[in-house]
């Protein structure tokens, strides 16, 4: 059980970094999408935010906004999954 419970976390904690490295990469400007290295960036982490991102959209506070809360909105998600998953 130990083997599945630190499996299934580090593969969070994979997600999460590439969340984060995302972010980060979405703020260099000339970045070219065509990197491979951002189309696997997006491979990993379009499954993860696409959903959020179609909440927050329905919602009234996501209608109009020009910040894309989603990455943080994940990232709080798989950080309450990852102090679940280790209380059990």
């Amino acid at each position: 059980m130990y083997t599945l419970i630190k499996a299934l976390d580090t593969l969070l904690y994979v997600i999460e970094m590439a969340l984060v490295i995302r972010a980060v990469l979405s703020w260099i400007p000339n970045l070219s999408r065509e990197n491979p290295f951002v189309n696997l960036l997006n491979q990993v982490t379009e499954p993860v935010l696409n959903p959020i991102r179609s909440l927050i959209e329905k919602s009234s506070f996501g209608r109009n906004s020009m910040i894309d809360l989603s990455p943080l909105i994940a990232f709080l998600i798989i950080e309450v999954l990852r102090r679940i998953l280790w209380g059990l």
